[in-house]
């Protein structure tokens, strides 16, 4: 089902073991990772500290890391799928920015429920 899910862009949560490996080099002193959620090559990392997005290429190894503290997130939305849409969206304005970060959903995932909850509880 997982791969399954990364077809249609349902986010998925990563075992905490395996994202501390791969963020550990991100992190400074006192910052753990608390969630993570993989879309088909994103990756939402919550910290105690901020929201780390890493976006990857679907060819080659290259990687970008946009990370933002949770003070400087001004406002976040979720727009549930619908009946004849396939995809749920979630927007995060972030300070001095005027467009937002936009991230798509697939339908029937939960995930972007949890994602909006962890971003409510770390920046209300």
């Amino acid at each position: 089902m997982g791969l399954f899910n990364a077809i249609l862009g349902n986010a998925s949560e990563v075992s905490l073991e395996n994202v501390t490996k791969e963020f550990q080099p991100l992190l400074i002193e006192g910052e753990t990772i608390e969630k993570a959620f993989k879309l088909v090559k994103d990756m939402f990392v919550f910290t105690n500290k901020r929201l780390i997005l890493a976006e990857k290429q679907l060819v080659g190894t290259k990687v970008d890391y946009l990370s933002i503290p949770y003070s400087s997130v001004i406002k976040f939305s979720k727009e549930s799928a619908g009946m004849l849409d396939l995809d749920a969206e979630l927007k995060i304005w972030i300070k001095d920015e005027a467009a937002p970060i936009t991230k798509q959903f697939g339908k029937g995932g939960d995930n972007i429920n949890e994602v909006y909850c962890i971003l409510s509880k770390y920046t209300l």
